[in-house]
């Protein structure tokens, strides 16, 4: 299994001395590192460990102005070489590297005292006195300390197998990245090579790459092809989770990739802007932290300005304390549940605390919100089905499908899929192949809704045969697609709960009945329209007979014309249901005897005049009985 190892400690504790002494190979390599003597950029070599295996190497700056570039390398450490030099002792440098280090979740350490051919045994015994005090209580508590000099070579076997023994030992089990095995790696470096172009290097925190994989940028969504991938300067044929990852990109004319994105599986869409948070405060940080205040957020190789929402009722955290917090970004972060981060002040002098992203896509909270803190605990330590039902649950949408899920879960899809399948609260509907999943919560809200809204419907137009099913989409307002809220319909249709007739959906038990008052004034309109069949009274003159409001008829009319006693010709004119069908059998005669007719035939044939017509016609060719050919008419075949 691969791994990586970082180093921290204080500037000039000889940090990139000891890596060199380790593996041959010098991480500084600029020329101002050079010249000044001090590690300024991240530094990479690698390990050969007894097993044949090569665990990569990320060598820190140590100087406080250089936290920054510190922190980029710092995600996806399976055990630190923590040093702390044997005539200074611990430093300022020490407690933050130290903090941060704990901050992130990393639990294998080795404290290296350097320069030990400088100092007296006793010196040396002082030192271990002063890392214990410094690590009680954190992560590293415990940790083993050996006594190290690069000059003379002292300690330098004994950590070696140190190494080995603790990589040996270790499962890989509490890795950053969560359970989801798609590939991800935080972007530490981006250069032009010429000859090949685009390459970027980091360390990969999650799945495996292969050279043809296509990948995404985020945040920008920008997607690329792998040309090549290498680890530890050699080409493979697959990089994984926990190694040093080069990856020479093609895909775009100019490519804006920089430290701080990450390249991960092209289905990864997932950036947030706002996302709820587990924060632990450190004892460094005198103040604490209080809501609303403003923070840098340092997550995988990324730098955010933000706010931080302290969710407790206290509105405060003091040093050693911890809870839930909402961090509000400035910009858009690529951010998943189960990644830690750190916190330090807006002006970058401090790091104050850090901490675990429990929903990485939170939504803004109120003050007081009820069950807010519990259902954030069960988020952060519940079962996956707790897990699922919560963020199912909260998601605007009324139903997600298995990729949203699996990203917002960081979970791998098997495993998500397995546990989906048991869960007998979570209701499915099946979409062109695709099965998306809600809860019986909202389902039942839906259903009551839109039910309710058919109710209303049918009670305030009774003669109405039925609501559009884009106003019964609006009224559910169940955040779905028009393609969703079918699905939803036909579960219905199942249940005998509506039904659906074309466009109109109406409750199942619903049934258009017109009252004695109604029916006799559709015999009167059936009457008026049949008196003379083929030349009708048109919508105004059967208004005036009838002395009713225009509303009431129309909805009179409509369910005349359901019921086929008249049929509507033209926007204003309605015949006779049986003076249609007769029209149809004598035009069907005549046209078997000759190949069309013209509208003066036929306005002779019926009596008529063309202002009857023209119009009846029209309404032939719609309905598909005739077809125009020029200014004829001939039966279509």
């Amino acid at each position: 299994m691969p791994f990586i190892i970082g180093t921290a400690g204080h500037i000039d504790h000889g940090k990139t001395s000891l890596v060199k002494a380790l593996t041959g190979q010098d991480t500084d390599r600029l020329k101002e590192e050079k010249e000044r003597g001090i590690s300024i950029e991240l530094g990479f070599a690698y390990l050969d460990l007894p097993d044949g295996t090569r665990a990569g190497v990320v060598d820190v700056p140590g100087h406080e102005r250089f936290i920054r570039n510190m922190l980029a390398g710092a995600h996806g450490i399976d055990l630190v070489l923590f040093t702390v030099a044997a005539d200074d002792g611990v430093m300022p440098q020490t407690e933050e590297h130290l903090d941060i280090v704990h901050l992130l979740g990393i639990r294998r350490a080795i404290f290296v005292i350097t320069k030990a051919d400088l100092v007296s045994d006793a010196r040396v015994a002082e030192v271990e006195d002063d890392i214990n005090i410094l690590i009680a209580g954190t992560r590293l508590e415990g940790a083993p300390m050996i006594a190290c000099s690069v000059v003379s070579g002292r300690g330098l076997e004994d950590l070696r197998r140190q190494i080995s023994q603790m990589l040996e030992a270790a499962s890989g089990d509490d890795r950053p990245g969560g359970g989801s095995n798609d590939f991800r790696l935080p972007v530490d470096r981006v250069f032009l090579l010429q000859g090949h172009g685009l390459v970027i290097t980091g360390t990969a925190l999650s799945g495996e790459i292969r050279a043809g994989d296509h990948v995404r940028r985020l945040p920008g969504d920008q997607v690329f092809r792998v040309r090549s991938v290498q680890v530890h300067n050699q080409p493979v044929d697959v990089a994984r989770r926990g190694q040093r990852v080069a990856l020479n990109l093609s895909g775009q004319d100019k490519p804006s990739i920089v430290r701080g994105d990450v390249i991960g599986d092209q289905r990864i869409t997932l950036t947030t802007v706002r996302f709820d948070a587990r924060v632990e405060v450190r004892t460094t940080a005198k103040g604490g932290i209080k809501s609303h205040q403003r923070i840098r957020v340092h997550l995988g190789s990324a730098e955010r300005l933000g706010t931080v929402i302290v969710l407790a009722p206290e509105q405060k955290l003091a040093p050693k304390q911890s809870a839930f917090c909402q961090i509000a970004l400035t910009e858009p972060l690529a951010a998943m549940r189960g990644d830690r981060f750190i916190l330090r002040d807006e002006t970058a002098q401090r790091t104050l605390g850090g901490g675990i992203v429990v929903h990485p896509l939170a939504h803004k909270h109120k003050r007081g919100e009820v069950g807010l803190l519990e259902r954030l605990e069960r988020l952060q330590h519940g079962s996956l089905a707790e897990a699922i039902d919560i963020l199912l649950a909260e998601s605007d949408e009324f139903a997600l499908a298995i990729d949203p899920l699996r990203q917002l879960l960081n979970a791998d899809e098997s495993m998500l899929r397995t546990e989906l399948d048991r869960m007998r609260a979570v209701v499915r509907f099946t979409l062109e192949g695709e099965v998306l999943y809600s809860t019986e919560s909202k389902w039942q809200r839906v259903k009551d809704a839109l039910l309710l809204a058919l109710r209303n419907h049918h009670a305030a137009q009774p003669l109405s045969p039925g609501m559009e099913m884009e106003a019964a989409r609006d009224a559910a307002a169940a955040h779905t697609t028009p393609r969703l809220f079918r699905a939803l319909v036909e579960r219905l249709e199942s249940e005998r709960a509506l039904a659906r007739d074309g466009s109109l959906l109406r409750l199942h038990t619903h049934v258009v009945r017109l009252d004695d008052q109604e029916r006799t004034l559709a015999e009167r309109v059936t009457a008026l329209v049949g008196h003379e069949p083929f030349a009708p009274p048109d919508l105004k003159q059967i208004e005036r007979e009838v002395g009713i409001p225009s509303a009431k008829l129309s909805e009179v009319l409509r369910v005349m014309e359901r019921e086929k006693s008249i049929v509507r010709v033209s926007s204003d004119l309605y015949f006779h249901g049986g003076a249609i069908d007769k029209v149809k059998a004598a035009l069907f005669e005549h046209l078997s005897g000759a190949n069309d007719i013209t509208p003066a035939t036929f306005r002779d044939l019926f009596g008529t005049t063309r202002k009857y017509a023209i119009p009846l016609l029209e309404y032939l060719d719609r309905e598909g009985f005739t077809v125009r050919v020029g200014d004829t008419r001939r039966l279509k075949r």
